[in-house]
């Protein structure tokens, strides 16, 4: 999964022969996972079709005020576009449409959206030699840099004019490549490394049954999603769970037992900076494990159980720089028994779920938490979605990471 999955981006296409490669600026964009849709300049149209840049971003393709065709002349509305958008490309920008923006010029659908957009606006310029050589040209660069704007430097090779230098549009996947890193490195957790358990562990009893639990991983797999699109490098160590995940900044350790859990956990905790143990550990485990399936002869079978090693706990007495979090799902005296926690482990912050809080527990898509601090600080939250909840947790967590 890209940093750019499920962002919305704003295409705007300018009129110079580099806009046949929008049409593979749309394809990377959306394959890297965003929502796309398209804003063109009367012009460009000589160059792309609107019909090849709708079809392949799936939405309606904007380059006038209104729809001429249309008997009710149908506003299209750029303040609504500009705000849809959370990144704005103008890929290819030429030095016209560039010398526009620059100037505060508003004489097409493009430009007006452009001054309206509140988001981050990405130009990749394409034009000419002599014309990207040109002083105003340097001029208006230096200019959009001063408005925020962020350029995407034009690259060498044979030009439409037959000459051979600068100006070349980037390539599609070296702009989406760009975007990506750019956002990276603005990202708070960017450069940290974040180690997260998440789901449940598996006891053997023989070769077919197990001493298990319902946690399904949700909320652990939650906050690696949200710890990656924050910038940090996520080792997710998950028990066995039906989730899967897919992003480039997630690296996931399958476990079956506590032991497994137990010996990932520290072979990665020593270079982590944030260690949030999300995962619901099996307390107890058989003693010995049967080699051959138990059959099912007596009326009753006893297990004898004995102590898992607490891999929290184990964490606690290690720790050094990391910033160390641990889960609480208690049914009674929930506040107390989780400051006891707290202590006891050594943690810097306890995640505190109550069973007695509708929507909140195993297996499903709420939870609601409270968060306690190591000076005892009790910040409580509404019930939210895992993914929100997720996000909750690692903001409360990054001032501490930056003091």
């Amino acid at each position: 999964m890209s940093i750019l999955s499920g962002k919305n981006i704003l295409l705007g296409v300018s009129a110079g022969i580099a806009a046949y490669k929008s049409a593979f600026l749309v394809r990377e964009l959306i394959k890297a996972g965003a929502n796309v849709k398209v804003v063109m300049t009367p012009a460009s149209k000589d160059f792309v079709t609107p019909l090849t840049l709708s079809t392949l971003s799936k939405h309606p393709v904007e380059s006038h005020f209104y729809e001429k065709e249309n008997d009710n002349e149908l506003w299209n509305n750029h303040v609504e576009l500009g705000l849809w958008a959370d990144l704005f490309v103008i890929a290819p920008a030429t030095a016209n449409t560039m010398s526009k923006m620059a100037n505060g010029t508003c004489d097409n659908l493009l430009l007006a959206t452009y001054l309206s957009a509140k988001c981050p606006v990405y130009i990749a310029p394409a034009m000419d030699l002599d014309m990207y050589k040109h002083q105003s040209t340097t001029q208006t660069f230096n200019t959009l840099k001063s408005f925020g704007n962020t350029i995407i430097d034009s690259t060498s090779g044979e030009l439409a004019s037959g000459l051979v230098g600068k100006g070349r549009m980037a390539e599609p996947e070296d702009i989406v490549a760009f975007i990506e890193q750019d956002i990276l490195a603005q990202l708070p957790l960017k450069g940290k490394e974040v180690l997260i358990t998440a789901g449940p562990t598996y006891e053997a009893i023989d070769p077919v049954r197990f001493i298990g639990n319902h946690s399904s991983g949700k909320m652990g797999f939650e906050l690696a999603i949200a710890a990656a699109n924050l910038g940090a490098n996520v080792t997710l160590v998950t028990g066995p769970t039906h989730l899967t995940i897919d992003h480039s900044l997630i690296n996931v350790v399958p476990v079956v037992s506590a032991q497994d859990m137990f010996e990932a956990a520290h072979s990665y905790f020593k270079t982590s900076h944030i260690v949030i143990c999300a995962a619901a550990v099996a307390d107890y485990k058989p003693k010995y494990v049967a080699e051959n399936k138990i059959k099912k002869n007596d009326a009753t079978l006893t297990l004898e159980l004995e102590k898992t090693k607490d891999v929290l706990a184990s964490l606690g007495e290690i720790k050094q720089q990391q910033f160390l979090v641990g889960f609480a799902l208690e049914t009674n005296n929930e506040v107390e028994n989780a400051k006891s926690k707290l202590k006891r482990k050594n943690l810097d912050l306890i995640v505190l779920n109550s069973l007695n809080d509708k929507g909140a527990g195993f297996k499903l898509e709420t939870n609601k938490i409270s968060l306690i601090f190591k000076n005892e600080r009790l910040k409580n939250f509404p019930l939210k979605s895992k993914t929100e909840v997720a996000i909750d947790i690692l903001n409360e967590i990054i001032p501490f990471i930056h003091a």
